[in-house]
């Protein structure tokens, strides 16, 4: 179950996976009437939620937080089926500090997620990564990719809708990036069209070199491995992707929803893999800069992707499938508080 509006619908799709929409709205940081409506859209959530557990008949659930979780998560509930949920960021957002009211277990990546939820229900697991990232080497994600092998290469990526402010620091400068290394930049589709437009207007030999993309669906695992350095936001698949594969980075943590990503940053640069900065202090200037020291300081960034291997859990799916199968076997379900 999901988003009708959600990246998901596709990507199961594309697996070939069954998916039921339910209705869904936010409540942080809205107007009180839109707040009214989408406690409303909500409540139709959790009866289209429970009409669809009739059909289904789960012997668990599993969730991974955010709003749509809630109607779910409650129906379940209601119906005393166990759930897990999974909590992406170091910080649990508001849904999941509520529904971790009523989830069995909250499967986490760190123990520093552990002060924000009720003890006896956190587990530990790591963060689930695609199993392509401890499969492919870096030549062959190259070759698959259209790269070079032999060229420094750049990865920006700011999540499934993109980043604004990454992708204006690029634009500004793409042309000088290009002159550096090879750069695979995934957008979002909402700044596709003028970013694409700035690599038709790059020099015949640079364009080759900027790859500009909407989106990646299963290659998103070769743009990882071929990188020597990436540039993103501090979304919760960098606390288990970036690990999996070494890869160093520069993070620029999004400001807002509750400034989540800042936590999530923070537990890479303290671990040497991350240059953290300021969604507020970048321009294309800056990232250049941060890009050209990098990429030209080869110690360091091997210092950096040893900092990130360190915090891989390349275990972390298969405790979580193990955790789903203790409830699903009848694991008493914890009472509501």
């Amino acid at each position: 179950m999901g988003s009708a509006e959600g990246v998901e619908a596709e990507i199961l799709a594309r697996q070939g996976l069954p998916f039921r929409s339910i209705a869904v709205g936010g409540l942080r940081g809205l107007a009180p009437w839109t707040v009214a409506r989408n406690l409303g859209r909500l409540a139709l959530g959790l009866v289209q939620a429970w009409r669809i557990m009739d059909d289904f008949g789960p012997d668990a659930i599993l969730a991974t937080g955010g709003y749509v979780c809630v109607p779910v998560i409650l129906a379940g509930w209601l119906r005393r089926v166990d759930s897990l949920i999974v909590l992406p960021d170091i910080e649990p957002g508001l849904a999941v500090r509520f529904l971790a009211r009523f989830a069995t277990r909250v499967a986490v990546s760190f123990e520093e997620s552990r002060p924000f939820l009720p003890d006896a229900k956190v587990v530990v697991t790591g963060y689930p990564v695609r199993r392509a990232l401890f499969q492919v080497d870096r030549a062959t994600a190259r070759h698959m990719l259209g790269l070079q092998e032999g060229e420094r290469t750049l990865l920006i990526f700011g999540g499934s809708q993109g980043a604004h402010r990454i992708n204006l620091a690029a634009y500004e400068v793409a042309g000088q990036l290009a002159e550096l290394c090879q750069i695979i930049h995934i957008c979002g589709r909402a700044d596709e069209g003028w970013l694409q437009e700035r690599r038709g207007r790059l020099p015949r030999h640079l364009r080759r070199r900027y790859r500009v993309y909407a989106y990646l669906h299963e290659e998103m695992a070769y743009a990882l491995v071929a990188a020597d350095l990436a540039v993103a936001r501090a979304g919760a698949a960098t606390l288990g992707e970036f690990p999996a594969v070494g890869l160093p980075s520069i993070l620029v943590p999004y400001p807002y929803a509750g400034a989540h990503q800042e936590r999530n940053a923070r537990i890479l640069a303290r671990a040497g893999a991350a240059v953290v900065i300021a969604d507020a202090e970048l321009n294309g200037q800056m990232l250049l800069s941060h890009v050209r020291e990098l990429l030209g300081d080869e110690e360091a960034l091997a210092r950096m992707g040893e900092g990130a291997r360190r915090l891989a859990q390349p275990e972390a799916a298969a405790r979580i499938a193990g955790e789903l199968q203790r409830l699903g076997r009848g694991g008493k379900q914890a009472p509501c508080w």
